[in-house]
């Protein structure tokens, strides 16, 4: 007799619902095994057959850092296109080449840290180029499209599984593990929650991971919109993935909890699933849960919960089905189908900001190109290694050819000369071209310099170096074989890098004045350059001071070739690893000034000069002398065909801008000002005049707008309008629909994107085009009610080319339900549910939930709360409060009527207490509370 092969268990059996599955293989695993599910790396677990999984697979466009893939526009270039069909099949491509590179590299991950739906508010912020827009609804739809297009359209198994970042309302590098961006009740809503919303509720993300700043003084790890906001949304079990190092910041930068123990817990009771921590080794979170479990801070009911959620979404990456997976055998990678979609995404991303008629160019036009990224294709850091790529001047030579252009990069070139007289040397190398990253790297920022290549020295005869100048003073120098000077880790420095790049960069150094010469301070390691007997390196002592010798200056050679030819195309921007990044954010909008002399050179020797800004952000520029200037993210590794075919005419360009173009830094709000309202930010408040306004881009055609039509019907606006192209070549046109409140009761947008549709009609071809815009969508989060509720009024519907291009309004008069005054007898005041503010900030009432208010530190500040409703009368006012400061209260515009001051300060910022006294008020008014000292005030109440 042979024995019978025992029934599989029945998270092995596919015709069961995953939910089941799910609860069988949770109940087989032990309390150790289920911990140990809690890392970013899960350990194997043989004996239930289970693998190895890693929660993190970055990308952003295209897959990252697991070597060479296709890699397409920035997101920030994606959400130039306003195409939701092509950014959802830019979306495939990219998922089916994480399935490609997986069968043959275990270590690239499904669970994709993808999209960046975090709004662009703050055009100065280091990782715009991670985002899509500064609009909510434009977001939402382009994350939309791309994680539809990264799940793939089974009703059952995902191809990959997206995690948007980074939640929640973050936007600065500068501080960004420690400072706390003040978001109230209004903002929060109508804006930072939007984006997540209404893309989650779209039914393809598998999860979100919070960012590193804290929102209202509590950091987004233990963030309770997690469960109150982000959990209500959808019924999918959403994995919560913590950003790496962001656990063991509670504890440390934060300090918001004394023990990794209870900040470890409380981020786990909180919703996150999944801690990214200390690399691969899973050590150390593993002890501090086991730990926080012995001591009661958390039970197995807590742990089961995030490991369910864990187990979910591998279930439906199929892991456990490979024969029902239909996504299994996917091979799909650096296809031609790929590669044309590539350079579709970055010709459909090319923004024509100006045109005065020198674009397109004529077919024999003699072109000089020029500008420190003429012939570079940048990448960022969550970038792919490229198997294709094409600089602005390879396009320009391919589609007008070489023959007809000339080039001049605009870098200075100079000899560093020693106080001995010597000159830095670079001395011959036989070692091969390496690329960074070529390889693939689970953690990029580990990879080192190279030391195989021989340091610099110095001798009689100098090695000629290409100088730029990013802003800042930060300078990159570069051999004339094409490599950067570099320092590895032995402190050497060598002409060794193919591009600055790394987590801490280590190509850049700043020139500090020091006698007669200068220092040449390494950046990477803050230290100085030398010159020893055995090569140059960096040290703490005897630093050389260097004279800079300028053999020739960018701009000279810029004048050269721009006067002999028809056209000069100047090509500016950024590199995206340098002074505006990830850790870092950018302090101006201005062009560096090496770039704006090589322009103003260009422009003086050639009046045709056209401007091709190849950035991650919007820079304000002088168009005053300018006949055209276009904009394009980085644009991958189509970037130069692109931008020569739209140079060319043979495509007419439409992107649009998804950000506001601020004219000066005057314009901009503080980095930190989160209020958005308050503070009259982006195309929704924005008062003043733009350089560009929100949805602008110019084409090569012209458009017509006709029959503009609105209907109400079953809660929503029916809303219809034609386009015609009126111009002589067929070309792309992103009709925008807006709406806006004609007489609000309280501060809304001046106009508010409800809808957009980028078409493409031939000469003569008119379309129509119709938008459903629910009525929920018109409504506004009434602090005086907490809730959602729709003003009852005239709204006006604008239909146009750009936020400022309309063409097309009418009213329509939508019933709603009437304001009412605050019920402050029965509801008191909740202190963040303010109207106006003046100099406070919002801060955490616990560690767990609620908000508070407090003045700067030794300062004063103001809540206004507008109609409070005190009936018949009240005669006591009562305030919750912790901490030492005053209180005021008036109303109206009188004097204070009551003043309330602790009599002690309390043992912390959590040990709230009530106060009362007499106070006197009938009917409805507006209240005013003052607030002196760095008291918190959380509630403030009303009796009598």
């Amino acid at each position: 007799m042979t024995a019978s092969t025992p029934p599989a268990p029945p998270f092995r059996d596919p015709h069961l619902p995953f939910a089941k599955r799910v609860d069988d293989l949770l109940s087989r695993l032990t309390l150790d095994e289920k911990i140990g599910f809690l890392h970013q790396f899960t350990p194997a677990v043989e004996r239930l057959g289970l693998a190895s999984f890693r929660t993190g697979q970055e990308a952003l466009h295209g897959v990252a850092w697991m070597g060479p893939a296709t890699v397409f526009p920035q997101a920030v270039g994606l959400g130039a296109t306003w195409n939701t069909d092509l950014v959802r099949r830019v979306g495939e491509a990219v998922s089916r080449e994480a399935r490609a590179m997986r069968a043959r590299d275990e270590r690239v991950g499904l669970n994709v840290w993808s999209p960046t739906v975090n709004l662009l508010r703050h055009p100065l912020w280091g990782r715009n180029e991670e985002g899509y827009s500064e609009d909510p609804k434009l977001t939402s739809a382009i994350a939309t499209a791309y994680t539809h297009g990264l799940r793939g359209d089974h009703p059952t198994y995902w191809r990959t599984a997206p995690v948007l970042k980074h939640w929640l309302a973050h936007n600065n590098e500068t501080g960004r593990d420690v400072t706390s961006s003040s978001v109230r009740p209004r903002v929060l809503h109508e804006y930072d929650l939007r984006a997540f919303r209404e893309t989650v509720e779209a039914g393809a993300v598998a999860g979100v991971m919070p960012a590193y700043n804290l929102v209202n003084g509590r950091p987004n790890h233990v963030s309770p919109y997690l469960r109150e906001q982000l959990r209500t949304w959808t019924e999918e079990e959403l994995l919560v993935c913590s950003d790496a190092g962001a656990p063991s910041n509670l504890a440390d930068s934060e300090h918001y909890f004394d023990t990794h123990e209870e900040a470890t817990a409380a981020a786990l009771l909180a919703g996150v699933d999944s801690f990214t921590d200390h690399g691969e080794d899973s050590s150390v979170i593993v002890g501090r849960v086991r730990k926080a479990h012995e001591r009661g801070l958390l039970t197995e009911a807590d742990i089961d919960t995030a490991v369910r959620r864990q187990l979910s979404v591998r279930f439906r990456l199929g892991e456990f089905d490979p024969r029902y997976d239909p996504h299994t055998d996917t091979a799909a990678f650096d296809t031609p189908a790929h590669r044309a979609l590539a350079r579709e995404a970055a010709e459909q991303a090319v923004v024509l900001l100006k045109n005065d008629g020198v674009l397109p160019l004529a077919t024999d036009a003699r072109v000089a190109v020029v500008g420190l990224l003429a012939d570079e294709c940048k990448l960022d850091w969550y970038s792919g290694t490229l198997i294709h790529r094409s600089t602005p001047l390879e396009g320009v030579y391919e589609r007008f050819g070489a023959e007809r252009v000339e080039f001049a990069e605009g870098v200075d070139r100079v000899l560093l000369k020693t106080s001995a007289g010597t000159f830095l040397h670079v001395p011959a190398a036989e070692a091969a071209d390496e690329v960074r990253g070529a390889a693939g790297a689970l953690d990029p920022a580990l990879l080192a310099g190279r030391t195989d290549l021989p340091p610099l020295t110095a001798g009689a005869e100098g090695t000629e170096l290409a100088l730029i100048d990013w802003g800042e003073g930060v300078l990159t120098f570069r051999a004339p074989d094409g490599r950067y000077l570099s320092v590895a880790e032995d402190g050497r420095v060598r002409a060794s890098a193919d591009q600055p790049g790394g987590w801490i960069v280590q190509e850049t150094f700043r020139l500090e004045p020091h006698g007669n010469g200068h220092l040449l301070r390494h950046l990477g390691t803050g230290r100085h350059v030398c010159v020893s007997a055995d090569g140059v390196k960096v040290a703490d002592d005897n630093p050389e001071t260097f004279e800079l010798v300028v053999t020739e200056r960018g701009e000279d050679a810029v004048a050269r070739v721009a006067a002999e030819a028809d056209v000069v195309l100047v090509v500016a921007g950024n590199d995206p690893h340098l002074n505006g990044r990830e850790t870092e954010d950018r302090t101006t909008l201005r062009l560096p000034a090496q770039q704006e002399r090589l322009l103003r050179a260009a422009r003086a020797a050639n009046p045709a000069t056209v401007l091709a800004l190849t950035s991650a952000y919007p820079y304000a520029v002088d168009l005053t002398e300018l006949p055209a200037v276009l904009w394009t993210a980085h644009g991958g590794q189509a970037t130069g065909t692109a931008l020569a075919r739209v140079l060319a005419g043979d495509v007419s360009p439409a992107g649009r801008l998804p950000q506001t173009w601020y004219a000066d830094d005057a314009d901009l709000p503080g980095l930190l000002d989160y209020d958005v309202i308050g503070g009259r930010q982006t195309y929704l408040y924005f008062e003043g005049t733009p350089l560009f306004p929100f949805g602008h881009g110019l084409s090569y055609a012209s458009f017509s707008y006709a029959d503009l039509a609105v209907r109400v019907e079953n809660g929503a606006l029916r809303v219809s309008f034609t386009v015609t192209n009126t111009g002589e070549v067929t070309a792309d046109e992103v009709a925008q629909l807006y709406t806006r409140v004609v007489d609000p009761s309280v501060p809304r947008p001046r106009r508010e994107l409800a809808g957009h549709r980028r078409v493409t009609l031939e000469p003569g071809e008119r379309t129509e085009l119709s938008f459903e815009v629910p009525s929920a969508s018109l409504e506004f989060w009434d602090v005086s009610q907490g809730r959602w509720r729709l003003e009852p009024g005239s709204y006006e519907v604008l239909a146009g080319a750009s936020s400022e291009d309309v063409r097309l309004r009418t009213a329509v008069l939508l019933d709603g339900e009437p304001g009412a005054p605050r019920p402050v007898r029965e509801r008191g005041l909740d202190a963040a549910d303010f109207d106006e503010q003046s100099a406070t900030r919002i801060v955490d009432r616990t560690k767990t939930s609620g908000d508070a208010v407090t003045a700067p530190e030794g300062g004063t500040g103001e809540l206004l709360y507008r109609g409070c409703d005190f009936g018949a009368g009240v005669t006591t006012v009562t305030v919750t409060v912790a901490g030492e400061g005053t209180v005021e209260i008036a109303v109206d515009g009188g004097p204070a009527s009551a003043e309330l001051t602790p009599d002690a300060p309390g043992s912390g910022p959590y040990d709230y207490r009530t106060l009362s006294a007499g106070f006197t008020a009938a009917g409805v008014h507006d209240v005013r509370v003052r607030l002196r000292g760095p008291l918190r005030l959380a509630h403030v109440g009303f009796s009598g």
